[in-house]
């Protein structure tokens, strides 16, 4: 008999719950079915435990807290917020305070990262040894202690209001309270010149693939870096003088013992947003570092011989082979930074942990419902990451 016949004879058996465990058919999903079974079990034997016990101390699982008054004022926020918003509102203001310091904690950690990791490589013995200095101070020294130095740094180096020198004609006032910089203020128009802004970065980014593909095809080097920048700035500012300038600033004023107007930066968020983008830029220097290493030399070789200069051989032929390799590293970089944003009221800004972890929390009673919330999120946003770069990665595969 065939394999082929013993196949059919097989397929025309009938079935037997032995079949489950001996057949090689039936045992894979019949073994993976099982175990889920026993996970979703095992998972509302929990669930019912937790719930009976808060029952026993006299708790009901709820999430209705969430829609009472908060009845605390938070410093640091983006929407508009008072102490008899409710529960659920203090949260979203400190889920955007997280978002904020993560989000500009990535790119400046990126930005620092690569020019500190390709500085490392450099030939120049003193700017080599600096930035191995850096790196190794940095990742063996615990990041909240570098939170509380940066914050300590603030408040105690820098002067009182009264006494603060104005930077940049007017536009950055550093304090021990904070930093002062200009706010804009709209007016008619503002929306067509934020149209127009829009649409330029679209038309940026539109350009560079085509100047990409046509670079491929032909060869060719077009000035990306310059037509882009024109492309950003030109349309809008010629839409901003065509409109009547309807965008103006509104520059900080000292009036008695602090200032007034601007866009008031507290020393918190300053000292949070450094320490964690300096940070994390040491270890991102690492993943560049070894993601260019990992590139042949004959890369740079063939590059040179061609006539590149090192700048161009960088940008053209290292770089683009060696994300590849830093790009995946990169992803757990800015999860870090993102979970190590909760480390944020050491110095009293008051992201999620602080808000709906720390004073929610404390009032309500609701530990099991506020950790839950709290898991839910940081577990959501973490994913998000991961998955946007890793779509990102799959274009240099």
């Amino acid at each position: 008999m065939t394999a082929a016949s013993e196949a059919l004879a097989a397929n025309q058996e009938p079935f037997r719950l032995s079949m489950l465990l001996y057949d090689k058919r039936y045992r894979s999903y019949f073994l993976q079915v099982v175990t889920l079974i026993i996970f979703m079990l095992v998972v509302a034997w929990l669930v019912d435990n937790v719930i009976s016990n808060l029952a026993a101390l006299g708790k009901e699982f709820s999430f209705r807290f969430l829609w009472d008054p908060a009845s605390y004022d938070i410093n640091q926020r983006l929407i508009e917020y008072n102490s008899r918003s409710p529960h659920w509102r203090a949260a979203l203001v400190g889920i955007l305070n997280t978002l904020l310091i993560a989000f500009l904690g990535c790119i400046l950690a990126t930005i620092l990262g690569v020019m500190i990791g390709i500085a490392r490589l450099s030939k120049n013995w003193l700017v080599s040894k600096l930035m191995t200095v850096y790196i190794e101070a940095m990742r063996n020294v615990p990041v909240l202690l570098w939170i509380l130095l940066a914050s300590t740094i603030f408040s105690s180096a820098l002067p009182s209001p009264r006494q603060a020198p104005t930077l940049l004609g007017g536009a950055l006032v550093p304090t021990n309270r904070g930093f002062y910089i200009p706010s804009p203020t709209w007016g008619d128009g503002s929306v067509a010149l934020a149209v127009v802004f829009v649409l330029s970065i679209i038309a940026m980014f539109v350009f560079r693939k085509w100047a990409k593909t046509k670079q491929a095809a032909t060869g060719q080097i077009l000035p990306v870096f310059w037509i882009t920048l024109g492309i950003l700035i030109i349309p809008t500012l010629l839409a901003f003088f065509i409109l009547g300038r309807p965008v103006g600033l509104e520059f900080p004023e000292l009036k008695g013992f602090n200032f007034s107007g601007g866009l008031y930066i507290r020393s918190s968020f300053m000292a949070l947003w450094l320490a964690l983008s300096l940070y994390t830029a040491a270890f991102i220097a690492e993943n560049v570092r070894a993601g260019i290493q990992a590139i042949s030399n004959g890369q740079s070789e063939a590059a040179y011989s061609l006539g590149l200069p090192p700048t161009r051989t960088m940008n053209l032929v290292i770089l683009p082979q060696a994300l590849r390799i830093i790009i995946p590293p990169l992803i757990s970089q800015y999860l870090n930074l993102t979970k190590n944003s909760s480390l944020a009221i050491a110095v009293g800004y008051m992201d999620v942990t602080g808000t709906l972890g720390g004073i929610t929390l404390n009032q309500t009673g609701k530990e099991m419902e506020c950790l839950l919330l709290l898991m839910a999120f940081y577990l959501i946003v973490s994913l998000l990451i991961s998955g946007v770069m890793n779509v990102y990665t799959t274009q240099y595969r």
